[in-house]
């Protein structure tokens, strides 16, 4: 799933993704570790996998999207 990186703090490695529908997801440090990154910039499209739905739903996993 595709999303875009919305706010992201480097001390803890923690933030929020939008979806394209406008829906905010946070993601946890181990989200963010899972995807291998070392930086994250609002703005930028990112690549996630989530589990569970509506006010369950987890981000897994958060790396950047490639063409």
């Amino acid at each position: 799933m595709q999303a875009t990186a919305y706010t992201f703090d480097p001390q803890t490695r923690t933030g929020s993704v939008l979806l394209d529908d406008g829906t905010p997801v946070p993601f946890d440090a181990a989200a963010f570790d899972a995807g291998g990154l070392r930086l994250l910039r609002p703005g930028q499209r990112v690549r996630i996998e989530t589990t569970g739905g509506g006010e369950e739903r987890r981000v897994t996993l958060v790396t950047l999207q490639t063409f």
